[in-house]
């Protein structure tokens, strides 16, 4: 399954721009609402660092021992109020989220913008206020999905004795959700056992826990660097993981560096200089940028890449190889591929992540750095190694 973040919020509070800046694709940009009307797509990356430093040479995939790993990342038009019920571009765009395992929502944190992302004086609109609201949306348009054919499916679920947490998790497919996620949400939710008997509270109550559960979500406090003294850290103080951020800083380096004009990985919390001609204007634009990035210790948006897969995923890396010596597969590269995985997968499901029939004659592992044999049971760290026996040819 290809990881996907989803990136939402409200129209200009910096989402194309985030996108632009974490994919470098071609998008447009522009200060009004729905820039964006057709989901974007595009490729970013999860930075770590790379197991060949432990080695004598570099494995010729990572960038000076900093390993990029490939997620899907998309884009979606921005959400306005009530969009469950078709406002603005309405449900197309949260039909767009069903795909992604977590969200990141983007928050103009300088309160430059009102709740229908039309632009305001600096200040005047509190982000803190943009929160629920995408919460409230996506929840709704769950609930709207079940309620169309409740009543009818209560019934059937008492006259044919389905399991309902089976019936919810096949109605809310085409959201994401599957029945590990309705499970959990029952047992949270603690409704009437003769679900007949619900109210549209309580599909409600259940929907926000399925979004809980399905959609994860960590917070961009974008524009953060013009942002009012307050409104970051009153957007910090939220019982969820908040990351500020400057995705025009971000993008204004991955420019200067594609062009040559400095030397910038994205993640380092400083740049270099490398070109010489550069224009006044260039100079004090890189100033303006490096002062930025300084007091915010980097531009945020691959940390809030990196946070929403290794903190609000629990996500590990794991590197298979088939030769557990030279830490190469069979046509001598080194390392050459990097899975995430989640935290608690065993070498058993590495094997069936690498080859089905693999994971299906799988007879033992080997840890590459330690070479001690491991059974199938063996639950795998970030940045392992793993060599994968199986009787498949």
């Amino acid at each position: 399954m290809t990881m996907t973040i989803g990136l939402a919020g409200k129209p200009n509070a910096g989402k194309s721009t985030f996108f632009k800046a974490a994919t470098m694709a071609d998008v447009e940009i522009a200060n009004y609402p729905f820039t964006t009307i057709n989901a974007n797509k595009g490729v970013t990356y999860v930075r770590a660092e790379c197991p060949c430093v432990e080695r004598s040479k570099r494995c010729g995939h990572c960038v000076e021992g900093i390993r990029y790993v490939p997620i899907e990342m998309i884009d979606v038009a921005g959400l306005v109020p009530d969009a469950h019920q078709g406002r603005g571009l309405g449900n197309t765009f949260l039909d767009e989220l069903r795909q992604a395992q977590a969200i990141i929502h983007v928050i103009d944190a300088s309160g430059g913008t009102d709740v229908e992302g039309n632009p305001v004086d600096v200040g005047e609109h509190n982000p803190m206020d943009d929160v629920d609201f995408l919460n409230r949306e996506i929840t709704m348009w769950m609930f709207g999905i079940l309620k169309r054919n409740w009543d009818r499916l209560a019934r059937k679920i008492q006259a044919e004795g389905l399991k309902i947490e089976k019936v919810l998790s096949e109605q809310l497919a085409g959201a994401g959700v599957d029945e590990y996620h309705v499970i959990c949400s029952l047992s949270e939710c603690k409704l009437d056992h003769n679900h007949v008997k619900w109210s549209d509270d309580d599909l409600v109550r259940l929907c926000d826990g399925i979004r809980i559960m399905s959609k994860p979500m960590i917070i961009a406090a974008n524009k953060a660097d013009v942002a009012p003294g307050g409104f970051v850290s009153d957007l910090q103080s939220l019982e969820q993981i908040v990351v500020p951020t400057s995705a025009a800083a971000e993008l204004a380096l991955k420019s200067a560096s594609k062009s040559g004009a400095i030397k910038y990985d994205p993640g380092d919390d400083d740049f270099s200089i490398i070109k010489e001609d550069l224009t006044p204007a260039q100079k004090k634009g890189l100033e303006n940028v490096h002062a930025l990035i300084e007091k915010m210790g980097g531009t945020g948006i691959q940390d809030c890449i990196n946070r929403s897969v290794f903190e609000l995923l629990d996500l590990i890396i794991v590197y298979p190889v088939e030769d557990e010596g030279k830490w190469t597969d069979k046509n001598d590269r080194m390392l050459p591929d990097a899975f995430l995985m989640k935290r608690g997968s065993t070498a058993h499901d590495l094997a069936y992540k690498v080859h089905s029939d693999i994971g299906e004659s799988f007879l033992y592992a080997v840890d590459a750095k330690t070479k001690m044999r491991l059974g199938e049971k063996h639950e795998l760290k970030d940045g392992d190694v793993v060599k994968i026996v199986s009787t498949a040819k």
